[in-house]
């Protein structure tokens, strides 16, 4: 007799049945590891399709609430212990109640569904949990950032473009272009939430069953907010861009922070000695004993080279023609959850870290108009005290800083002489400036409160801005608030559900 032993059931691929061969143990264990992390959603999804089939009739009441019985005693062992003990990766629920209650009770559960929904549930389950965490972690951060950003408003620091001088700015000015960033992100992953928070549930592998089932019944006890309309779409060994989307998304925000990342790496070599990071967030080295080896900062910049790495490895696993990739996308799934949980631990050190650093504010100040950043505003003060054209004010401005360099003369340097020789070189007419007036338009601390507009870094619009994406940061809260409270009410209608059936 082929039929199993039930204390002994090993799953439904044994020799003899389909199969002549018993798998070999490698291809075996790879199968059981790879899902280990989908095992608590597994354990759910198994109890709340049980329920539905009992609502549905496709299950006696009796025994399913016996299935239900088994199911939940796995609890007792530990539910990723219990099922890893028994093994059978997405179907350890099945094997477990099979060696509990044989299969005359056991083998009834798996009805109207497949390893298609299965899998594709326990995915689009992780891969919220993970993109909410993510999005915990966004409002953290965007909330330290903007306690923070009013106590630097008048924090002068040089912009860059081309890896040269460009104009000052502010750290809080700088900060605020972050939370604009983070608050897009926030967005984009909120809008991944949203699709892959969808339930595959019931669509087996492409088609659905032709039993009675509740598809929204089973949605609703897993918290999904809605139902795949196509049986098809659902399952994602035949769709592809859910299994994109998160990636991608994960990876966007990776960059951004690796980017920050190289601007504090930088800031802190004795090239510029901007800022100084506390120790606790650096290392040494073994021979060079002189060093401050700046760890954190580098760590964000791994693992934004993960997450990109991830998108390229999910992309080659899916392609192909459809429903052909399946095993090939555990890879790139098991770098995803990896990216996932340090993208959140990683946000919430920077979060402690940033508050800290020591900012050498009286340094950047002077440098911030040591290389002409302040340029602009002398040509600017040219255009209203002299009527000129920009573009004349830009060349005479453009002459002066060349015999400046070429005389080795800094802005501090400047004279009303010198300008008005750049002046009669270019159109042969003297400026008149005084040297007050110059060092005026130069002055890097007038630079940034004169620009005043929407955006601006003068420190009340830094602080107007404050206001603005704080209020965006409440309303994001609220959107995050409103997520965890319908997944812990789904949580607790099925587990309120199951005690009720099998007491």
């Amino acid at each position: 007799m082929l039929k199993q032993n039930s204390a002994e059931y090993r799953g439904y691929r044994t020799p003899g049945i389909r199969l002549k061969e018993e798998m070999i143990p490698h291809l075996g264990k790879v199968y059981s590891n790879r899902t280990q992390s989908m095992l608590p959603a597994l354990h759910a999804f198994d109890q709340a399709h049980t329920i539905m089939l009992i609502e549905q009739g496709v299950l006696p009441r009796e025994t399913g609430i016996a299935v239900l019985r088994s199911i939940r005693k796995m609890e007792e062992e530990g539910v990723v212990a219990a099922r890893m003990r028994v093994g059978g990766g997405l179907h350890s629920g099945e094997h477990y109640v099979i060696r509990d209650l044989g299969e005359e009770i056991g083998g009834r559960f798996h009805v109207a569904r497949s390893s298609g929904d299965l899998s594709s549930v326990a995915i689009n389950v992780l891969q919220r949990e993970h993109c909410l965490a993510v999005l915990e972690g966004i409002n953290r951060f965007r909330s330290m950032l903007l306690k923070l950003i009013p106590k630097h408003t008048g924090s002068i620091l040089p912009g860059y473009s081309f890896g040269q001088h460009a104009q000052p700015m502010t750290f809080a000015h700088l900060w605020l272009s972050w939370v604009a960033t983070l608050e897009r992100d926030f967005a984009r992953i909120h809008g991944a939430y949203q699709r892959v928070n969808t339930s595959p549930a019931g669509a087996a592998i492409m088609v659905g069953s032709d039993f009675p089932i509740d598809r929204e019944r089973t949605a609703d006890l897993l918290g999904f907010d809605a139902v795949h309309e196509n049986c098809a779409d659902a399952i994602l060994e035949l769709t592809a861009d859910d299994s994109l989307e998160v990636p991608m998304v994960f990876s966007i925000l990776c960059h951004s922070m690796a980017k920050w990342a190289d601007d504090l790496i930088l800031w802190t070599t004795r090239e510029f000695d901007f800022v100084e990071i506390p120790d606790r967030f650096c290392g040494t080295s073994s021979i060079m004993m002189q060093k401050k080896n700046v760890i954190g900062p580098a760590e964000l910049k791994a693992n934004s080279a993960e997450a990109i790495a991830c998108v390229v490895s999910s992309y080659h696993a899916l392609k192909g023609p459809t429903g052909l990739p399946i095993n090939e996308r555990y890879q790139a799934l098991d770098m995803l959850w990896r990216v996932g949980e340090s993208l959140v631990a990683h946000m919430d050190w920077f979060g402690e870290f940033l508050p800290e650093l020591t900012i050498r504010t009286d340094y950047l100040r002077e440098h911030s108009w040591r290389h002409w950043a302040t340029a602009t505003d002398l040509a600017s003060a040219l255009v209203r005290g002299r009527d000129m054209p920009w573009r004349t004010a830009h060349q005479i401005v453009g002459i002066l800083v060349r015999l400046s360099e070429e005389r080795g003369l800094t802005p501090a340097d400047v004279t009303p002489e010198l300008l008005d020789e750049a002046a009669m070189l270019y159109h042969e007419k003297p400026v008149g400036f005084t040297r007050e007036e110059i060092m005026t338009a130069l002055d890097p601390v007038l630079f940034v409160e004169k620009r005043t507009l929407l955006g601006g870094p003068a420190p009340d619009e830094s602080l107007r801005q404050v206001g603005v994406f704080s209020a965006r940061l409440e309303a994001d809260e609220a959107i995050v608030e409103g997520i965890q409270t319908r997944l812990a009410a789904a949580e607790t209608k099925l587990r309120s559900t199951v005690d009720e059936l099998i007491a």
